[in-house]
């Protein structure tokens, strides 16, 4: 993807102040500059454009400092912040590296992935702290820019502080690491070197078939060490993020398909969100009747109350969407990968003669399955289908069908939702159904891991194409609360619910303190269901027994079976900062939820959930999920598990 370099555009950002950067100034040939003071007004002069819409780019910069890059890239963004005729590039201070990628990922999606965050750490465990949020951002296709501070580069003293000494190369540090997570990864050894590196590091990060974490390994010293630096490198720029048709072959065979299927089914991923091709989506199937089931990326691509939507796919999905893949002739994914969750461990497509149309952007993706590659952005291609399939409608019995499986699957929403009792604790399924409540159509609710995404899948109503932010490409326990500052930083206006549970929550809830000092008012649903409830599920259903799942001080037998750890998290949340309402009933949780949600500071609501098994649950799995078994036990358990695995595991198709 190749910039345009635009002298009038204005470098700086939309939310920023008026007076800062929006003249251009005449340059000298050259600026002496250091390495990061470089790398920092090059940044700020970035932006995106789609469909006509121009944007910043890179609209700000996490950081934690240490010796290998407080003298560097610290001192740059002081620079870049007292000065008076560039472009800022804001600073946010974060507490856990991993956390600050976390922010920057939920930042990006909100954004659609045209505006992304930069995060710069130290060398050593800032560094590799760094690993997971970018695998998590590299999974999940969504665009970040990681500044790692590097070891020296000139060996001045060998080894350093925190250097990593590799016997048999002399080369390598800890940022390597970050190579196999990282979409694209250079080390900037020279100052001469950030020009190209730079150059490709944005081409990555703006295109939409390589996006994901972008790394820039810094050396210390040559973060600090100056040069002259060609003065239009620091020219606003322009990334066009281009909206590329069907080829008109491609167009034409799916098509044929599409008219020649009795049962079609629409797979909606989460490009058709990254597209904004919601509308087109919309129109194509007010057009044509072929129902939409969605993956956790792709729900809320049509909203829940339109009458072609049939919920989640896959093993967290509706029963009525899995049925219909089931007897589906054909399946048009439009803007998914194609996960197990999906495909329910390939089990779930089971017609006979089943074929399939992916439309993708990403050529990697159109060939799963084997199907018949549409290369093409979502919005360009379903807008392209749409027009091609002109008066083609399904058969009134097979609408007829689905809307009458959808009517039964809204009254187990309701089941499950149902809260009659307001002086009774709370299921987790009845916290959703309170929450549904509360909700406007302008809420995000944000989710990763635990048994919350399964139930969110089947039972969410998603009212507006963004409202749904569950991160399950990587499934990250503890995203939920830095991801809620990113997208409430890309979305001021919008209330924004990270959803979590005990097991979540203490794996990072250090970023309410960043929420507390920006003054960024998110709202956080703490869960107590005293350990990890999926995985204790899970460990039940695979023969495991619950081993090592609960919260619970060691029993006699040296088990965690004895009675729960005596753990307040809302009284940690509250020591973070957070103003902390307490709910112990339904009716109190719907009047915490309110309150929150009216809420200017920071809030989180902890409820307690009623784990006994009595009260209205989400409906089982619909579809399977390949977790094997031991194939040998002693415990009857584990034998009687493998036994339901081995049937199961005999319905696996590779689709040919």
């Amino acid at each position: 993807m190749s910039p345009t370099v635009d002298p009038a555009a204005d470098p700086a950002d939309p939310a920023a102040p008026a007076d800062r950067g929006a003249a251009v100034r005449r340059e000298p040939d050259t600026l002496r500059l250091t390495v990061a003071q470089a790398l920092v007004r090059f940044l700020a002069a970035q932006h995106t454009e789609r469909d006509g819409r121009r944007q910043r780019l890179i609209t700000a910069c996490w950081g934690i400092f240490g010796h290998g890059n407080v003298a560097g890239v610290g001192q740059a963004l002081v620079e870049q912040h007292h000065a008076t005729d560039l472009p800022p590039l804001p600073y946010l201070q974060g507490r856990n590296e991993q956390a600050m990628v976390h922010a920057a990922v939920g930042y990006a999606r909100q954004s659609g992935r045209l505006r992304a965050q930069a995060v710069t750490t130290s060398i050593g465990p800032g560094a590799t702290n760094l690993v997971t949020g970018a695998a998590l951002a590299t999974v999940n296709r969504l665009p970040v820019l990681l500044l790692p501070g590097d070891t020296f580069a000139t060996r001045p003293a060998d080894p350093v502080l925190q250097q990593l000494e590799v016997p048999y190369a002399g080369d390598l540090s800890v940022n390597d690491a970050l190579r196999p997570v990282s979409r694209w990864f250079d080390r900037v050894h020279r100052p001469e070197a950030l020009v190209p590196a730079l150059l490709d590091a944005v081409r990555v990060l703006t295109d939409p078939v390589e996006t994901g974490a972008v790394t820039l390994a810094l050396p210390q010293d040559v973060q600090a060490e100056a040069y002259d630096w060609p003065a239009h490198l620091f020219a606003p720029r322009v990334w066009t993020v281009r909206r590329p048709p069907p080829e008109g072959a491609a167009l034409a065979e799916a098509v044929r398909a599409v008219r020649a299927a009795a049962r079609p089914l629409i797979v909606a991923g989460g490009g058709v969100h990254h597209s904004e091709a919601e509308d087109a989506l919309r129109a194509l199937v007010d057009a044509t009747g072929i129902p939409v089931a969605s993956t956790q990326a792709g729900k809320g691509a049509l909203r829940h109350d339109h009458p072609a939507d049939v919920g989640g796919v896959g093993h967290t999905g509706t029963a009525v969407a899995d049925d219909l893949a089931r007897t589906a002739d054909l399946v048009i994914g439009v803007g998914t990968r194609w996960s197990d969750f999906t495909t329910a461990s390939g089990t779930l497509f089971a017609a006979p003669d089943v074929r399939f149309v992916n439309l993708n952007v990403t050529p990697f993706d159109t060939h799963k399955l084997t199907a018949l590659p549409l290369v093409a952005d979502a919005r360009a291609g379903l807008e392209a289908l749409a027009g091609a399939l002109g008066g083609h409608r399904v058969d009134a019995a097979y609408e007829a069908e689905y809307r009458a499986g959808r009517a039964r699957w809204e009254r187990s929403v309701e089941a499950a939702y149902a809260h009659g009792d307001s002086s009774a604790r709370p299921t987790q399924t009845q916290v959703l159904g309170v929450l549904d409540t509360v909700v406007g159509d302008d809420d995000v609710v944000i989710n990763a891991a635990g048994s919350l995404p399964g139930d969110l899948h089947k039972l969410w109503r998603a009212r507006s194409p963004r409202q749904y932010h569950v991160e399950y490409g990587y499934s990250c326990m503890g995203y939920e609360i830095p991801a809620a500052i990113g997208v409430r930083l890309a979305a001021p206006d919008r209330p924004v619910w990270a959803l979590v549970g005990d097991g979540t929550y203490l794996m990072m809830p250090t970023e309410i303190v960043t929420a507390v000092q920006e003054g960024v008012a998110l709202k956080v649903v703490l869960l107590q269901n005293h350990g990890y409830a999926s995985i204790g599920g899970l460990s039940e259903e695979t023969g495991a027994e619950r081993f090592g799942t609960a919260y619970r001080h060691r029993a006699r037998d040296g088990s965690y079976t004895g009675d729960p750890l005596p753990v307040d998290l809302a009284a940690n949340a509250a020591s973070l900062g957070m103003d902390v309402l307490r709910a112990d009933t339904v009716g109190e949780l719907r009047d915490a939820l309110r309150t929150a949600r009216a809420s200017d500071r920071p809030t989180c609501v902890y409820v307690e959930t009623d784990t006994s098994g009595d009260g209205p649950a989400a409906p089982p799995a619909a579809a399977w999920w390949d977790v094997p078994v031991a194939e040998v036990a002693t415990r009857p358990d584990a034998v009687r598990a493998r036994g339901a695995y081995e049937r199961r595991a005999g319905d696996r198709r590779r689709h040919l």
